[in-house]
This record gives C-alpha cells, structure tokens and sequence, in this order.
C-alpha cells in the first residue's frame, strides 16, 4: 500500500485518524506512513500481511492499534519506541503464542485494552490470569476486566465514527488524482492500492467509501 501524498498541503499533520485495512503491505511496510502523521491518534491496519511492528514509524500521540488478522508473532518491543502513549493494542487473529511474547508490553504504561481473540495464546492454562499478572497496567483483556466485567463502548471518535458524521454532513474536501478522477479527502489520505482490478484510489478513514478506477 502507498499513501499519495496531496501536494504539499501539509495532510499528514492535519491527520488524527487513519484506516489502512485489507491493503497489500510491501514486505510489511506502508510507503509513506511516517513520523509526519504527528498528530494520528487511531491507526487501523487490519489484514494487511503484517510480519511485525518493526516498521512503525515514531508516533508519539497514538492511542489507539488495531492490527488484527495479521502474521505478527513478537517483535512488541518496538511498540514502547515508536507509540509510547498507546492505550489500546488490537493483535487478534495473529501468531502470538506464549505469554512471554507479551512482557514489552509492560513498558506500555497507559496501556489499558489488549485484544487477543484467535490467538494461541488464549488456549493456554490461566491465560487471563497469567496476562494480568504480567501486564498490571491492563484494565480489560479481550473486552473484560479481570473480574470478567464487559468494557463499556468504546469511544467513538477512536472508531471513525465521527469521520462518518462529517462525511455525511458534507465536511469533506474534493480532490483530484493524477489521472483526473475525483477523491473525497476527509482527515485522511488517498490510498493507492493495487489488486486484483488495478491501482484504484479510495479514502482512508472512511473505508466503506468505493475507490475509483484510474
């Protein structure tokens, strides 16, 4: 995946929320996701065929990651380097099988939501309890806390939703790729993926929105 960035119009510094799911990764690497995005707080990267964190660039005012259904199975050091103020981690669906895998997470101090669904690691004996111990930092495990109380909803600027509420209120900007066809810019990018159908062009933050075909 690329992200195209729109002249030099300064979008990364504007950007608080970015969606980047089911895009191709080249070897684990988003070209143009960097330090730049200083201001990202919700970053979505969801079955993209992630290998590891390594790549992250520094963003230091990160709350939230979402990384489900990826091939990630440690390397979680990087995450106190490069988002040292995350207060929740999503790695579902990926290669994390030992509890052991998680201990650089105790450097994630205001960590306070790890989602684990899918994962080997739950099917070990006293996982909740083992992964509590380990993380004392952590206020809920897999949506509960360690006295299996649901976690209320989340908040819903960290969901996207109110990207979609200015969406729908007409707050976006139009513009323009470089084989003339429109793009809606809406406190994201432009994303460039390739696939099946060719490069396409679609939005970032507003992933239910259809790219359009150059």
């Amino acid at each position: 995946a690329t992200l195209w960035m729109l002249g030099n119009c300064g979008v990364p510094v504007q950007v608080k929320e970015l969606v980047l799911d089911n895009c191709r990764s080249e070897d684990g690497k988003v070209v143009g996701l960097s330090s730049d995005f200083e201001n990202l707080e919700f970053l979505s990267m969801i079955n993209i065929n992630l290998l590891s964190v390594s790549n992250l660039p520094k963003l230091n005012k990160l709350r939230k990651l979402e990384l489900s259904d990826n091939r990630i199975s440690g390397g979680l050091e990087v995450l106190a380097e490069k988002t040292p103020n995350l207060t929740h981690l999503n790695l579902s669906g990926n290669k994390i099988k030992d509890i052991n895998t998680l201990e650089p997470l105790k450097k994630l101090p205001n960590l306070r939501s790890l989602d684990l669904f899918n994962c080997e690691v739950t099917m070990l004996i006293n996982y909740r309890e083992s992964v509590f111990a380990l993380l004392p930092q952590l206020t809920y495990l897999d949506g509960f806390d360690a006295d299996e109380q649901e976690a209320p909803d989340s908040d819903p600027e960290a969901d996207g939703d109110a990207l979609e509420d200015d969406y729908e209120n007409g707050e976006g900007e139009d513009f323009f790729s470089p084989a003339g066809q429109p793009l809606l810019y809406f406190w994201g990018l432009a994303l460039e993926q390739g696939g099946a159908g060719g490069i396409c062009w679609g939005v970032t933050g507003l992933g239910a929105v259809p790219p359009h075909p150059l």
